[in-house]
């Protein structure tokens, strides 16, 4: 597709408070809009109206209901309201001026058609049932030249086996793994294998990977000799954990996965992300969800600012659905913050290479 010519649209920018909307968004919303609105609290995604003032400037002749995860590099069209083009095309000079890598938007009440008018592409749709509850359809417009390669979206459908899903994801988007071999009793299988009870940990995941592609080398980065993700367990049920992930290591060693100590930077991971590779990635959901959870990402692409990742996870009762998720932009600072993790702020990461470049080196992590 060509890239779209801007249209400058001086707009203004308002909080959206779903108890007492604007008396001008008022006389826009209709045929369930409003519902949809208020159905869910979005204040975690700082939802605001971008709206547009009519020709007699009281009211408004377009709006739309914006909101974002916090940290990142993206805006979310939930709707569009009024005088649809002027919406969007004001939504997509505020996101302009913010410096943001892209523009979603939902697909409650737009088409393909409409979309593309406006300069957005269809994003493919989940292969999880479990995601039924979002629109039914979701369009990216990019702010930036270029384009970063869509790999299937797949929501966990546990609240433990993100790291699997994002290693099946990773050979999904590498062509390893089939479509239609991608099901809930793919996750469950990897997760099974790689599992430290219930999360999966570097090493565990790196080795488990290893064993189900043999030909897809792997590279675990974990800056850190003691065992990760046991602080919130009673002292006897870390330490049969420990030991778990001490196994872990030794097999890596049978396995010849190599377990790189040193920090993994940003720049490294875009450097492996330039060659084709795939970075899985520990990060807290502190900053992007309100969690400090640990939970892993799969980064797979990069845009200037910003490293594109997919996360399984989404927080329905915050208005978060799988247009958040698909082909999120994280800005790199950001992603450093969130991949440090607390208490020991250690780094973990799992890179799979490309199968034809299985005797490359590692990266450089302090690259």
């Amino acid at each position: 597709m060509p890239p779209h010519q801007d249209t400058f649209v001086k707009s203004t920018v308002v909080p959206f408070d779903p108890a007492g909307p604007p008396a001008p968004l008022r006389r826009l919303v209709h045929h369930g809009v409003p519902e949809r609105w208020r159905s869910v609290d979005r204040s975690a995604h700082a939802p605001h109206i971008v709206a547009v003032p009519g020709d007699d400037g009281d009211d408004w002749a377009a709006a739309a209901l914006v909101t974002a995860r916090p940290h990142t590099a993206y805006l979310k069209i939930v709707d569009a309201v009024g005088d649809v083009p002027t919406a969007v095309e004001a939504v997509v000079s505020h996101a302009r001026d913010r410096g943001l890598a892209q523009v979603k938007w939902e697909g409650w009440t737009v088409d393909p058609e409409a979309a593309a008018a406006l300069g957005f592409v269809p994003l493919s749709l989940p292969l999880t049932p479990a995601e039924s509850g979002g629109p039914g359809a979701g369009y990216l417009r990019g702010l930036h030249d270029g384009e970063v390669a869509e790999p299937p979206y797949y929501g966990q459908t546990t609240h433990f086996t993100c790291g699997a899903v994002t290693a099946l994801v990773a050979q999904a988007h590498a062509g390893e793994l089939p479509q239609e071999s991608f099901d809930r009793r793919a996750e469950l299988s990897l997760w099974r294998d790689a599992t430290n009870f219930p999360a999966c940990e570097p090493v565990g995941l790196g080795v488990a990977v290893r064993r189900a592609w043999p030909s897809s080398p792997v590279t675990v980065f974990l800056d850190t000799e003691r065992p990760v993700l046991l602080d919130q367990y009673p002292q006897d049920e870390q330490e049969w954990r420990a030991v778990l992930q001490r196994t872990s290591r030794v097999e890596a060693g049978r396995a010849g996965v190599p377990v790189d100590s040193r920090h993994l930077s940003m720049t490294a991971i875009r450097s492996a992300l330039g060659r084709g590779e795939h970075v899985l990635l520990l990060v807290s959901l502190a900053d992007m969800q309100g969690f400090d959870v640990p939970h892993w990402v799969l980064c797979h692409g990069a845009v200037p600012g910003a490293l594109v990742i997919e996360d399984p996870w989404t927080h329905t009762a915050a208005g978060d659905t799988w247009v958040d998720a698909h082909l999120l932009p994280v800005p790199d600072r950001a992603l450093d913050a969130m991949s440090t993790i607390s208490p020991d702020r250690f780094r973990g990461a799992v890179i799979i290479g490309c199968p034809e470049r299985g005797t490359a080196p590692p990266p450089e992590p302090g690259a």
